[in-house]
């Protein structure tokens, strides 16, 4: 049964900036090697090969059409990278880069059991007196990455003994989706566009290759996506599928839904022609967009 007063609490921590998540079950792959922060900066959209160390970003892999397959964090340590993936995509990221290694000075390993992950989004990162990364694979924030066990049990520890407060997953996705955040699998799956799903920003346009990047650049010289995200908040509650409207006519759906004790916050799909037009619900009720309010 949903507790919803522990949903209320956990997603309060993490908007108070006092949260923490645990993030370990999701796919963890090491990749080392002599070549391997170019050999990942090649395939992957964003620029891996300019991070430093402690640093991450997000990136996606993508089909020769410039369809997103994979949509994951890499993390750059000193010696090697580590990607995190969400475990609920459809492809397994390291799957999906082997056979791309051929004769490069490159090592994929599975790390998901060995390495535990520890999220700490938005403001709740400067409470964290451990070497993180940043941002956080939710978003804004720090990643503490440790060897599962107890080094694990230390980081995990110390964040408690710094006043943070281990909170559920279903709080850290209404904390995503306030934050306009989208996800592979509620917003977007493997038929998206980056630039439909506003991750556009991952992709790093002054690199001289990555895969996909022939139709990127083709979708992007015909002026805009088919569709669009849109971040939206309205009085009225609605909930994922519910349909969205622009002048009286259905231009698209809900994908993600966090409800607020005063309103409802959302991420909705909807024709480009709808992408800065008033929304409204089945019921005419308005659905203010979120980043041109106020």
């Amino acid at each position: 049964m949903f507790d919803h007063d522990a949903f209320a609490h956990d997603l309060a921590a993490l908007l108070q900036g006092r949260g923490f998540v645990d993030l370990s079950e999701w796919r963890k792959v090491r990749v080392s090697g002599l070549d391997a922060a170019s050999w990942l900066h090649d395939l992957l959209t964003a620029d891996v090969a300019g991070l430093a160390s402690a640093g991450a970003c997000r990136s996606l892999l993508l089909t020769p059409t410039g369809r997103i397959r994979a949509d994951v964090q890499v993390l750059r340590r000193d010696d090697d990278l580590v990607i995190v993936q969400a475990p609920d995509q459809p492809e397994h990221i390291g799957l999906a880069l082997s056979p791309y290694v051929l004769s490069s000075d490159v090592s994929l390993e599975d790390a998901t059991d060995s390495l535990a992950l520890l999220a700490v989004p938005g403001a709740g990162a400067s409470a964290v007196g451990l070497p993180g990364f940043a941002p956080s694979a939710l978003g804004p924030g720090v990643d503490l990455l440790a060897a599962s066990g107890k080094p694990a049990w230390r980081a995990e520890d110390a964040l408690v003994k710094a006043d943070l407060v281990e909170v559920s997953r279903e709080a850290a996705d209404a904390w995503r989706v306030i934050n306009g955040i989208a996800r592979m699998g509620a917003d977007f799956d493997t038929d998206a566009l980056p630039a439909e799903v506003g991750l556009g920003w991952t992709i790093d346009t002054t690199k001289g290759c990555f895969l996909g990047q022939e139709s990127v650049a083709k979708i992007r010289n015909l002026g805009h996506p088919p569709r669009v995200l849109r971040h939206v908040r309205s009085e009225a509650p609605f909930v994922p599928g519910s349909p969205v409207f622009a002048d009286g006519e259905q231009v698209g759906a809900v994908t993600s839904a966090a409800p607020l004790p005063d309103s409802c916050v959302g991420l909705a799909s909807v024709r480009w022609s709808a992408g800065t037009t008033l929304l409204t619900d089945m019921d005419g009720r308005s659905m203010v967009d979120i980043t041109t309010e106020g």
